[in-house]
């Protein structure tokens, strides 16, 4: 016999002045409960009215938590002390047991050990570096000039429009007074990413480091349709298929924390992918075949409006390793080294200081040190700045810039 039935019952003779200790011990048999239990129901019912059962409120653990039990590879007993120390106040070791069993039964994946300690480290690595980059100099003269941050790693050719410090496009950084520069390979990588776009395809943007592969997808995008959004996927280094999924959420800024379960992730996932979206992986070449493979299940999603772009030096190399994917590519679309013949006018409109060298020393320059790569030049010109605000009667001549070959290069 259930309690709001039993108690029910009990309340009417009570009411009616006949209930007894042998009513109450019969339906403490019948419950297969206590006697005091029994009482104790009917005291609730009088005092609260209440007959069932107080509700509990559900338990549950933060990612937080999580985290600290994924280092301590699923030793519940370190999360209880580790919760001792930062709450005091904290659930029965027995409780956290019940709780990870419960969370690990509905489909709760416990990170690996060694993936949590990476992930922490790097996030450590790139908070110190953003704080680095974020420290300005205290002093004038060359201080002025290395306030003028040098140029990140993915600052190279793609616009026409002049750009500051900060840069117009979010991710790019220049020398002061420097502006991208519309090349035909810029040109090219637009056109690829516009004809993915219209059909929901997917292009893939390789070529080697340097040569300026992501600032030419971020200008190709700089300025999408109506009703399209831009989403940019950081790839983990070494990733599986589980951090994999957490950047995707995390990428596209879902409400919420993130779900317990890797069926919830993906249902969340692929209902904000159903507006129209490209779906930017820059670094692609990190990814293995089964990250290959869960972002493949995204864009073949029927309910999902997907235009998928890969970018990296290598990318092509790791999208051999899943044909069923390389054959879905509609572009591969390769960004060469600059030209001799485009290098005078690339770099002069990149800055103005490379206006003032005579073409044949912009081609001296581009055999002996940049080799057609945008990248160098780009970090040549912040040296360059660098020793003529910073040095007496410095001149831009061979001898200077023999010098800072060997700050742009390293030895061989």
């Amino acid at each position: 016999m259930s309690r709001p039935v039993l108690v029910a019952r009990l309340l009417e003779l009570d009411a009616a002045g006949a209930l007894a200790t042998a009513h109450v011990r019969a339906g403490a048999q019948v419950a297969g409960v206590s006697v005091r239990t029994v009482w104790r129901w009917l005291d609730a019912a009088r005092t609260d009215g209440r007959v069932e059962r107080r509700p509990r409120s559900r338990l549950e653990l933060s990612d937080q938590a999580w985290e600290v039990l994924a280092q301590a590879g699923g030793n519940v007993a370190v999360l209880h002390r580790h919760l001792k120390e930062a709450a005091g106040e904290v659930p029965s070791l027995a409780s956290l047991y019940r709780v990870v069993h419960r969370d690990l039964q509905a489909g709760r994946v416990l990170p690996d050990r060694a993936v949590v300690r990476r992930e922490r480290e790097e996030r450590r690595t790139r908070q110190a570096l953003a704080d680095l980059a974020l420290a300005g100099p205290r002093e004038g003269g060359a201080a002025e000039v290395a306030a003028r941050r040098p140029p990140r790693s993915k600052s190279t050719a793609a616009s026409a429009v002049p750009v500051g410090e900060s840069g117009v496009l979010v991710g790019v950084v220049l020398p002061a007074g420097a502006r991208l520069v519309r090349t035909s390979s810029v040109r090219a990588v637009a056109e690829a990413v516009g004809q993915a776009m219209a059909v929901q395809g997917a292009v893939c943007v390789f070529g080697d480091p340097g040569r300026g592969k992501t600032v030419a997808v971020r200008m190709a995008l700089h300025e999408v349709p109506p009703g399209w959004k831009v989403t940019w996927v950081p790839v983990p280094v070494r990733p599986s298929v589980a951090g994999m999924r957490r950047a995707v959420f995390d990428a596209l800024a879902l409400p919420g924390r993130f779900p317990h379960t890797s069926a919830l992730v993906d249902a969340a996932v692929a209902g904000a992918l159903g507006e129209a979206r490209v779906l930017v992986v820059d670094e692609a070449q990190r990814l293995p075949v089964p990250c290959l493979e869960y972002l493949q299940s995204l864009w073949d999603h029927p309910d999902t409006r997907v235009t998928l772009v890969l970018c990296g030096a290598g990318s092509e190399r790791a999208l051999s390793r899943l044909p069923q994917l390389a054959s879905r590519i509609g572009a591969w679309q390769e960004v060469p080294r600059l030209t001799g013949a485009e290098v005078a006018t690339v770099v002069t409109g990149f800055h103005p200081l490379w206006r003032t060298v005579p073409a044949p020393d912009l081609r001296w320059i581009d055999q002996s040190c940049a080799h057609g790569t945008f990248r160098t030049w780009a970090a040549l010109t912040a040296h360059l700045q660098n020793a003529l605000l910073t040095t007496a009667e410095a001149a831009t001549d061979r001898a200077l810039l023999r010098r800072l070959f060997q700050r742009v290069a390293p030895p061989l």
